[in-house]
């Protein structure tokens, strides 16, 4: 089962009409995934345990553990994403991840609505979408296939997490230019995934791709606002 689902035509290799469908259903479901993940967030960052909770998520040792949970929850996640069983699963899978993601921005946004300045979090949303539609039409335009990504992401991947918990561990500041760098990562990401929307996805997996691509949106804008929190912070 799983065998002839991989091995089903791509999109790319579609009926014009099947093709402009997957692309229709994997950017609707982008679109109404983020939604979601705004009102939760919205939620999360005004009720009255949000303060609480932002705290404890950070405190010691404690952002590790959220980091290894949501990693695992991210792997989870894509497996039922991408599954044949049925089309609850997938839609389980990338809701289950949408409320995961606004776990764990909720520290940060909670830092921003609070202390972060008027509209910072508006103008990092903006400069995200930017860079998307940016990127988005820049994959579209030269139908460039931008898999060779993929290596260098995962490599990419696996260094940044080393950082990560090295900070953690030994208490230091990834500062401006581990942000900077990761706006570069998070943008790489989403051409990839956007090139693998053109080229390697198959017409039935709009979910796993919306999920894929969601994931890239949302790391783009975390470390957008990371870097305007820090320079607001410099002023």
């Amino acid at each position: 089962m799983k065998e002839e689902y991989y091995a089903s035509p791509t999109a790319a290799q579609s009926s014009p009409a099947e093709r402009a469908g997957f692309i229709r259903k994997t950017y609707g479901h982008l679109a109404i995934a983020l939604l979601a993940f705004t009102g939760i967030e919205y939620y999360l960052v005004n009720a009255p345990f949000a303060q609480k909770l932002a705290v404890s998520m950070t405190q010691g040792m404690s952002w590790l553990v959220v980091m290894g949970l949501f990693v695992g929850v991210s792997y989870l996640t894509d497996k039922l994403a991408r599954s044949n069983n049925s089309e609850q699963t997938q839609y389980l899978g990338l809701g289950l991840f949408v409320v995961a993601e606004a776990i764990v921005f909720l520290p940060l946004l909670y830092v921003a609505n609070s202390y972060g300045g008027e509209g910072v979090i508006q103008t990092a949303g903006i400069m995200t979408l930017l860079l998307v539609g940016g990127l988005t039409y820049t994959a579209f335009a030269t139908k460039k296939d931008f898999s060779f990504l993929g290596g260098i992401l995962s490599i990419g991947g696996f260094v940044a997490i080393g950082f990560i918990v090295c900070s953690l561990i030994f208490g230091f500041s990834l500062g401006l230019i581990f942000s900077s760098v990761m706006v570069l990562f998070a943008g790489c990401a989403v051409l990839f995934t956007t090139s693998n929307i053109i080229h390697h996805y198959n017409p039935n997996q709009h979910v796993a791709a919306s999920l894929s691509l969601f994931a890239s949106v949302a790391l783009l804008f975390f470390y957008i606002l990371s870097i305007l929190l820090r320079l607001g912070g410099d002023d």
